[in-house]
């Protein structure tokens, strides 16, 4: 297998910073969801740990 040296890559930076941003709100889901008392998280629970008001706050939704 064959591995290109760091730096190297093709992916754009953008695209780099937008995939771990994605990765860490799954981790936050996650850990949310094992600490939730029931079997699913509500959609205001999901919102709330995803910052859904917060990014509506700040873009003046």
């Amino acid at each position: 297998m064959r591995v290109a040296p760091p730096g190297t890559a093709t992916v754009p930076a953008d695209q780099e910073r937008v995939a771990l941003a994605e990765i860490e709100l799954c981790g936050e889901l996650i850990i949310a969801a094992s600490a939730a008392d029931g079997e699913r998280l509500s959609a205001d629970r999901i919102d709330e740990v995803l910052r859904v008001a917060a990014e509506r706050t700040a873009r003046g939704c």
